[in-house]
Order: structure tokens, then C-alpha cells, then sequence
């Protein structure tokens, strides 16, 4: 074989493999994700049965064109529990991201290892963080346009929001770091520059939610859907994230996980705050049945419908945003 048709084939691997992984608009202008989230699985228990019955029956009845796992995943065999729980998104051939929560690492491996593994499936679209900072997976993941292949649509930030406080007399949960918005701000800028000033339509998935999704639900003038079953637990500190996302301007919403019996989503400041539906079973608390969240962007508006999907087939909380989430003008 000449050197020539060696280069050939190798680049049309490295074709395939970025096309496998790059995220576009359908024709029809939609973009669909599954998120999710708090399965606490436990490989080989019959506690974790009706996890692995939810996954497959939710891919194969709204054929996402993408998965998000928003934390607190695999709580037991590390490797044996990732493999059960992504072989339905990679047997479909979904490409699927992957934040982590504050149980992951507990289980005798470091986040960084998980990461490994994770960043090893196919169809996986993570990257190690490009910064270091203590967090793995903070990666900004672009949606390209359905007309322009090359043109960036929509934007999905990933991030890790870590595990337990780590100042002294400070408890609770972690917060985003400084380092994390600050990279978070350069990558908004990035692509607000890019896109002739105007900032990309963006959703934002983690596992622990801000302090303001306390303050959002207190609020009785925020329009709310959904269910708050438990006080929420956000960190100890607020490092000021959403100040940050609201000043950039291009996040409409972010999905959460870690308290496995609120599933609501409300209005603040004009982003909605949103959880997403506890997908696990009896291994942990839960509700009274699992299930998840699903989104739907749409190619050029700042739009996206959610609702949440029941393992019994029952759909809950269908919520457009904007148009059923922000108050009504004055």
C-alpha cells in the first residue's frame, strides 16, 4: 500500500470521527436532549433494575439526538456501572456528555479517573477540562446550524460543580470556582465575537444548583412549573456564576440534579432555573416513579420546550420557553 493511499484512509478515519461527533439542527430546525440524572446505580443490585429499564425506553421513545448525565451516576463497581449505563447510548449511536456530582468519585477512584473512562466510549463528546482547576469536563459544546454545517447555532456548557466545601468553617457543597466562570466568560465571548456580537442561544447542565434557585422558588411573582419536595441544597457560598451568565447574555437555562424530589422549573432574571427528573430507583431516596427531562432547541430563536418523561409514559410540566416561563410585561 503507497504512502498516498495510507494518507487517504487515515484522513477519512479523522473525517468519520469528527463527523460522528459534531452536534447539528435537523432539518425540521430542532435539536433534542435527554438529561439524566441521580441514578445512584449500583451494578448488580436489584435496587438499580428499573434504571436500566428507564434508559432504553426513553431513547427508543424520543430518539434524543443527544444524552446528558447530570451527576451522581454510578454509586457502586466503577467501571462495571458506566459500562451497564452508557452501553444504551452507545448501542443507539447517541453521542452523550457527561457531568459529574458529588457521589462519582466516591467509590475508591478519583473524578479524574472517571473522566478517563468516560472520555474512552464512544460517541462520547467530553473533553478533559482544558484548564486546571480541580474539576474535570467543563467543556462548551457547539450545536451547528442545520443550513450552514460550518456555522455554529447553539451552544451547551457543561460544567463540574465538584463535590463538599473545602473552607474551613464553611459546610455544604461546593460552588463553581473562580477559574470556572472565569472560563466560562472567555468562552461566551468567544463565541458572541464570532457570531457578528450577538450572543449564541446556550443551555447550561450541571449536578449541585445555584443559591438562586432557592431565591427563584421563594419568589411568589416567579412563574414556576413543576414541584419543590425538599428545601433545595445549594452550596455554603454563592461565587457568582449566575451573575455572570445573566451578564453575558447567552444562557436561557440551566439543568440540575442532587435533590432527587424537585423537578421544577422557574423564572430568574429572565433564565430558567430548572431540574431535571430523578432517573435512578431504590438504591437512594426517590419519588414515586423515575424518569427525565427533555429539551428541544430550536435553530435560530431563543426558544427551547421542555417537559419531563416518566418511566410509565407520562408526560409532565410541557413548559415553551420564553413564552410560558418569563412575566408578563408591566
Amino acid at each position: 500500500m503507497n504512502k498516498k493511499l495510507i494518507i487517504i484512509l487515515l484522513l477519512g478515519v479523522f473525517t468519520f470521527s469528527l463527523n460522528a461527533q459534531k452536534l447539528s439542527f435537523k432539518k425540521d430546525g430542532t435539536f433534542k436532549i435527554v438529561q439524566f440524572t441521580d441514578m445512584h446505580y449500583k451494578h448488580g443490585d436489584p435496587k438499580s433494575d428499573t434504571t436500566l429499564m428507564l434508559i432504553p425506553r426513553i431513547l427508543d421513545t424520543e430518539k434524543p439526538d443527544m444524552v446528558i448525565f447530570t451527576g451522581d451516576i454510578v454509586t457502586g463497581a466503577v467501571q462495571e456501572g458506566w459500562d451497564a449505563v452508557t452501553k444504551f447510548v452507545i448501542d443507539r449511536k447517541i453521542p452523550f456528555a457527561v457531568t459529574l456530582g458529588n457521589h462519582d468519585h466516591e467509590q475508591g477512584v478519583t473524578r479524574e479517573e472517571i473522566a478517563d473512562i468516560v472520555t474512552s466510549y464512544p460517541f462520547n463528546i467530553n473533553r478533559l477540562s482544558e484548564i486546571s482547576h480541580g474539576r474535570v469536563m467543563d467543556n462548551v459544546i457547539p450545536v451547528y446550524s442545520s443550513l450552514k454545517p460550518l456555522k455554529e447555532a447553539a451552544l451547551i456548557y457543561c460544567f463540574d460543580t465538584g463535590a463538599y466545601s473545602t473552607i474551613d468553617g464553611v459546610g455544604g457543597y461546593d460552588w463553581m470556582t473562580t477559574k470556572q466562570i472565569e472560563w466560562y466568560r472567555e468562552q461566551s465571548i468567544h463565541y458572541t465575537v464570532k457570531n457578528n456580537f450577538h450572543p449564541l442561544p446556550a443551555l447550561a447542565y450541571f449536578h449541585i444548583p445555584l443559591p438562586e434557585y432557592k431565591l427563584a422558588f421563594d419568589d411568589e411573582k416567579n412563574i414556576r412549573y413543576g414541584e419543590r419536595k425538599e428545601d433545595e441544597c445549594p452550596p455554603g457560598l454563592n461565587s457568582g456564576m449566575f451573575f455572570s451568565m445573566k451578564e453575558m447574555g447567552d444562557i436561557m437555562g440551566t439543568f440540575v440534579g442532587h435533590d432527587h424530589v424537585n423537578d421544577y422549573i422557574v423564572n430568574y432574571h429572565g433564565i430558567a432555573l430548572t431540574y431535571g427528573h430523578f432517573s435512578g430507583w431504590k438504591t437512594t431516596y426517590t419519588p414515586e416513579i423515575n424518569g427525565a427531562r427533555i429539551v428541544v432547541l430550536k435553530e435560530g430563536k431563543r426558544e427551547f420546550d421542555t417537559w419531563l418523561h416518566q418511566l410509565d409514559g407520562n408526560i409532565k410540566h410541557k413548559v415553551s420557553y420564553p413564552s410560558q416561563l418569563l412575566n408578563p410585561a408591566k
